[in-house]
């Protein structure tokens, strides 16, 4: 998106996980009729003791991409704008803008490979840490290397996560 803040990894934060459940009550009142799957706090937020950017990462279940665009409204309304990346798998949105970003939510069917793959790499990288510090060894370099470009470094990591989700 144009406009984005340059990548910044930072220690982890043990506010992180109060701030999902802070957010998670929010969605919960707001769009909790299409929520089918729970709300999951995902990403490198969601990992005790992980180095992350300092983005809280969340993981809607929803039943399918056609019914959900109608809590868009409600998602408005806490502050989330809607950013059509990958739209075949998901619905994206961050927030408050791209150009400061303190959530990221994710609304994915709960039948599709990239809800079952983001819980299942969550939960790979909290049961193993030396996996977890392979990670964020790469995260580093990625940043260091693509500080404001985005989509380099989220393409950057799809082999490692694709590697760690067949293990």
């Amino acid at each position: 998106m144009a406009g984005d803040e340059p990548i910044r990894l930072v220690s982890y934060d043990g506010s992180w996980p109060q701030r999902f459940e802070e957010e998670r009550v929010a969605l919960e009142g707001a769009i909790g009729d299409w929520v089918v799957g729970r709300i999951h706090h995902v990403g490198s937020t969601a990992v005790p003791g992980l180095e992350a950017k300092p983005i809280i990462d969340i993981l809607v279940g929803v039943s399918d991409l056609e019914t959900s665009r109608e809590c868009f409204e409600s998602l408005a309304g806490l502050g989330y704008l809607y950013a059509p990346y990958l739209p075949e798998e998901m619905h994206w949105f961050c927030k408050p803008d791209p150009a400061h970003r303190t959530h990221h939510l994710h609304l994915v069917p709960i039948d599709s490979k990239r809800y079952r793959d983001e819980l299942a790499f969550r939960d790979v990288l909290r049961e193993d840490p030396d996996l977890a510090e392979r990670y964020v060894a790469l995260k580093r370099d990625l940043a260091a290397a693509h500080p404001t470009d985005r989509e380099a470094y989220t393409e950057g990591k799809s082999d490692f996560v694709a590697q760690a989700l067949e293990d």
